[in-house]
């Protein structure tokens, strides 16, 4: 599945909108970083990998626009213990 994964800057997440339904990761910016919060899929989305795409996506973001990670996410955690070739962005 090829997702369109948007910023939204008024609530401080990524989100993609599938099927009416919406999957998110929820930010917070720090001086030269970002923290992933929380990550959110509805029912109706589980099992697409969707949250992976997204993680991915948000930490790609934070590798283009330098940024340090602080993955409080215990879904974004895992994905980066899961793809060491992150681990220089924390």
């Amino acid at each position: 599945m090829d997702l369109t994964i948007l910023q939204n800057t008024e609530k401080h997440q990524f989100e993609t909108t599938v099927d009416g339904h919406t999957a998110f990761i929820v930010y917070k910016l720090f001086p030269g970083g970002i923290a992933y919060i929380h990550t959110e899929v509805p029912p109706e989305l589980e099992g697409k990998g969707i949250a992976s795409q997204m993680a991915k996506y948000v930490l790609d973001y934070a590798r283009e626009n330098h940024l340090k990670v602080k993955p409080l996410c215990p879904y974004v955690h895992a994905y980066m213990k899961r793809h060491p070739e992150y681990n220089d962005l924390l």
